[in-house]
């Protein structure tokens, strides 16, 4: 597994935006990248990934329409999260991860990737 770092978070008003970024270390080309979050008490959740080079993302369904992930065209192991329309439900830590050997990109189970690295903070108010 790569190391990665997340970066981005911090305190919005709800309706507001947030970007978020994940570095990946090395030169390796990222094949599924996802992001993932986790509020307290709560258990870790999907949502978005996307397959490398072939562009396709997946979203949870409580954000389409409102997070949009991208990756650097300079470099492949860069990613971001856009968040647009923040809701106080967004609120959580925010955590990049590549995908196990195995396990589905589509899926978007945590238990398929990376724990990720430290997180990012997103706070969500109302």
């Amino acid at each position: 597994q790569v190391q990665v770092v997340e970066s981005g978070g911090g305190s919005v008003q709800a309706g507001g935006s947030l970007s978020l970024s994940c570095a990946a270390s090395g030169d390796k080309d990222l094949f599924c990248m996802g992001w993932f979050r986790q509020a307290p008490g709560k258990e870790r959740e999907g949502v978005a990934t996307f397959l490398n080079r072939g562009s396709t993302t997946y979203y949870a369904d409580s954000v389409k329409g409102r997070f949009t992930l991208s990756q650097a065209n300079a470099t492949k192991n860069t990613a971001y999260l856009q968040m647009n329309s923040l809701k106080p439900e967004d609120t959580a830590m925010y955590y990049c991860a590549e995908k196990k050997n195995w396990g589905s990109c589509s899926a978007l189970l945590p238990g398929h990737f990376g724990n990720g690295g430290q997180g990012t903070q997103v706070t969500v108010l109302s």
